[in-house]
């Protein structure tokens, strides 16, 4: 049995549906999330947040008790349909401990971010069954024009049918073959964070996503390893690779990270596929659901990435 056999999804996202906005690691520039704001708007959403959203310490948005307070009280509001992180940054592993999954659990909704954000994605989905969305923040890629994939962010939030992830052209195959399994994942230095906590993260039988943003090529074969050291790439079906952005060591290195890579992982005799715009990208995002199946085909031709279930419920009344 996989870990993430218990699955619950939220309502659907419709056209006038509130989002609500939240900061639960680093501090927000106000200029930034009113951007966010105004293209959510033209997008056919309500965007709601909280003032105390602005609120800094260090360099966090704001206290731990708030960032906690502002999170929880999103999932219990019952006009709020979806909830958007502003940014990414650090902090969000400080609401791990007290976060009182009953609420989430009892309310479940659309969750979107990616970045520091994958720590609350892959806690949500393990210990909760809750599908959540590794895509676009409002502070980051909603403020900037095409920052977003609008397709794969409608066929994730609105669509109840099976889809096929639009990937970009530089999408390359590392490792040939096709598999089946959940997909599951984000940001490879914070998985790789859960490592020895009470949040570590579950890889069995998934499709497994990483991408990161400016680590080092030593870097990234050092988390790799890792991971496969610690047998969590031993059920692992397949894995995709984000678009790994600045992950150089100089602009005149002999070798590529792709070639760092397909060392670690040729193998594990699973599909590797490299360059797929979600989370640190330079323009489209793409949203991915965590948590649900999903098949995985690589080819030297052509690689292809379809989503095999709905990640959301038919659009349901929510208590006005």
């Amino acid at each position: 049995m996989s870990p993430h056999d218990l699955q619950v999804k939220a309502p659907a996202l419709g056209p006038g549906d509130t989002v609500g906005i939240v900061a639960p690691a680093s501090n927000v520039k106000p200029s930034e999330l009113e951007a966010g704001c105004e293209a959510l708007r033209r997008a056919g959403y309500r965007p709601f947040y909280n003032h105390s959203i602005l609120d800094r310490d260090l360099y966090f948005a704001g206290s731990v008790e708030r960032r906690l307070r502002e999170l929880e009280e999103m999932f219990e509001r019952d006009d709020v349909r979806a909830i958007l992180c502003a940014r990414g940054g650090y902090g969000a592993n400080y609401l791990l401990e007290d976060l009182d999954l009953d609420k989430i659990k009892s309310n479940p909704k659309i969750f979107v971010g990616y970045s520091d954000l994958t720590s609350l994605l892959t806690y949500f989905t393990d210990a909760t069954g809750l599908v959540t969305f590794h895509g676009p923040m409002v502070a980051k890629d909603w403020s900037h024009k095409d920052g977003v994939d609008l397709g794969s962010w409608r066929s994730a939030l609105a669509q109840t049918n099976p889809w096929t992830v639009p990937l970009n052209r530089e999408v390359t195959a590392l490792v040939e073959g096709v598999a089946e399994g959940t997909l599951y994942g984000g940001c490879l230095s914070l998985l790789v964070a859960t490592l020895g906590t009470p949040y570590e993260i579950r890889t069995a039988d998934t499709i497994l996503f990483l991408e990161d943003l400016g680590a080092k090529p030593y870097q990234i074969d050092r988390m790799l390893m890792q991971l496969k050291l610690g047998g969590h790439f031993d059920s692992v079906r397949g894995i995709v690779f984000g678009q790994m952005l600045d992950c150089v060591q100089s602009p005149h290195q002999d070798y590529s990270l792709q070639e760092v890579i397909r060392r670690i992982v040729a193998d594990l005799k699973v599909p590797v596929a490299y360059g797929v715009n979600s989370g640190h990208v330079t323009s489209g995002n793409i949203t991915l659901p965590c948590g649900v199946r999903a098949r995985l085909s690589v080819g030297q031709r052509a690689v292809n990435l379809s989503v095999l279930e709905s990640a959301v419920m038919p659009k349901a009344k929510m208590r006005q």
